[in-house]
């Protein structure tokens, strides 16, 4: 299955590329044109517990939880938009990246990807760091399902990344969409991270997502605008140690996983130790989403919702939305010191109930509750190279041995109720600032509760430096701390340098 999912990827690269070239000579000598290069240098420091969690985390897999580290990153790309004339786009992008005391050694490629365009259509191939949908990316704690937490997944995506209003409408009625298959690429961590323990691990496991947008509302003629839609997500395939059989038994090592392509798509199937209790095949996750903004001339408010599921019993209303991340977002009139205010609610508390149970002769009640987000039975936890992929708020397997439970990849903490606040300005076109405060109240898990609830405190303050007599050079210094029962006390600073250009800059 696997490998007739990479001969269908090399098959769509081939006919797109073909494509392309065939009919645009001139789309290759602009290949070299308007290409954009960064260079940058980031450094941690500090004492405590754990590094300051808003250093850690939220930085597509290259932050540390050690107090000492820091990560060196060169990338070299070319935006598609570039061609936003033509209707045959073409962009790229290559990051080369280089850790100090992180979960991902000495180098890895973070970013290599090829973007190709046809009027409204994208086809993306490669790994690519992506925002999360319909969340503030500087100030938010991120997506649920898909947030920006863990290093981005190869894969092959067929898009429409920007919302097309449909013909005849007025620009009222618009959507956007997306269906992607890929890799996961941490097999080396997982095995590393599980070796000396009989917990469960897998490798060569694929991945999938697609979503469904639709934005209603013209800005230009009404100032209200509504953005609801559907994101889902799955990991399946692969091979699997310490598998344990549902009844009970010695644990199965070095098998087979179930689900292909079709089953990821439309969920369906088995895992192998489903037995007599059939569940979808995989490790399927998913959001609802709804966005209201109101944008007048110099200012905008936004408020918004996002709900997750891991199963029927919350896709739907089986048992109440009681867990979900409620937003609000205000752009203030322009001034020199505050621009963003941002205030976000997240509770997992529910999750369906603390009672889970098959249906049986004896008792026919089908009860599918404990939805233990972020934890499968199969694949371990919807994580990547040790960061969950979803709002880190949900704390990832990277902290599970300041919790005593080394080698596991289940969430310690997925019981949790957030609130967190945001705040961004430029006082001037030298000087941007932002500040991002968290308070985390934690419960453990069902399956492992904790003996006292636990709570937590993150601070974040950052200030950027962009000056006059060096274009394209910015220095950020950071500030950040953590307080509280769950991860400890810890204080920390982050210094940043960056210098970005262009090479053969043709567009002005």
């Amino acid at each position: 299955m696997i490998h007739k999912l990479a001969n269908i990827k090399y098959l769509v690269l081939f006919c797109f590329l073909s494509l392309t070239f065939s009919n645009s000579r001139a789309q290759l000598s602009r290949m070299a044109e308007n290409v954009q290069y960064a260079v940058s240098m980031q450094g941690t420091a500090g004492g405590g517990d754990n590094a300051p969690f808003w250093f850690t985390n939220n930085r597509y897999g290259l932050g540390t939880s050690h107090n000492f580290g820091g990560v060196a990153r060169v990338s070299l790309y070319r935006d598609v938009e570039t061609d936003s004339l033509w209707f045959w786009r073409m962009g790229y992008g290559v990051e080369l990246a280089s850790p100090i005391n992180t979960q991902n050694g000495y180098f890895c490629i973070q970013q290599a990807y090829a973007d190709i365009e046809w009027k409204m259509l994208r086809l993306s191939l490669g790994q690519k760091e992506r925002p999360s949908e319909l969340k503030n990316r500087a100030l938010s704690t991120g997506g649920l399902t898909l947030g920006v937490n863990a290093r981005p997944i190869p894969q092959a995506r067929l898009e429409m990344p920007d919302f097309w209003a449909i013909p005849g409408t007025r620009g009222i009625f618009a959507f956007k969409a997306h269906i992607a298959y890929g890799w996961y690429t941490d097999n080396k961590w997982q095995r590393r991270f599980n070796a000396g323990t009989s917990n469960l691990y897998t490798s060569g496991s694929m991945f999938h997502s697609k979503a469904l947008f639709i934005r209603l509302g013209n800005r230009e003629l009404f100032p209200l605008e509504v953005t609801g839609g559907l994101e889902m997500a799955c990991q399946f395939g692969g091979r699997g140690w310490n598998v344990r059989p549902y009844g009970g038994g010695a644990p199965v090592q070095n098998v087979s996983l179930g689900g292909n392509v079709w089953t990821a798509f439309l969920p369906g199937g088995g895992d192998l130790n489903d037995e007599n209790y059939a569940n979808a095949a995989g490790n399927h996750i998913g959001s609802w989403h709804l966005r209201l903004d109101w944008r007048r001339k110099d200012w905008s408010l936004g408020l918004y919702m996002e709900h997750m599921f891991e199963d029927h019993s919350q896709m739907f209303f089986q048992y109440g939305w009681k867990d979900m991340l409620l937003g609000v977002e205000a752009n203030l009139p322009r001034n020199p010191f505050l621009s963003t205010v941002l205030y976000e609610f997240n509770s997992t508390m529910h999750q369906s109930g603390p009672l889970y149970h098959d249906r049986t002769e004896e008792n026919p009640q089908q009860i599918s509750a404990r939805d233990e987000y972020y934890a499968n039975h199969i694949y371990g936890a919807w994580q990547m190279g040790g960061f969950v992929m979803g709002n880190p708020l949900i704390l990832s397997p990277l902290y599970n041995d300041y919790f005593g439970s080394s080698g596991n990849l289940a969430p310690c903490h997925n019981r949790v109720r957030v609130h967190h606040v945001g705040f961004m300005g430029s006082p001037s076109r030298e000087w941007s600032w932002r500040a991002l405060y968290t308070h985390q109240f934690s419960l453990g898990t069902y399956i492992r509760p904790v003996d006292d609830p636990l709570t937590a405190n993150y601070l974040l303050l950052e200030a950027t430096y962009r000056p006059r007599w060096g274009y394209g050079l910015s220095f950020t210094a950071a500030y950040g701390h953590n307080d509280g029962s769950l991860l400890g006390t810890s204080n920390g600073g982050m210094l940043t340098v960056r210098f970005s250009g262009w090479l053969n800059r043709t567009q002005w």
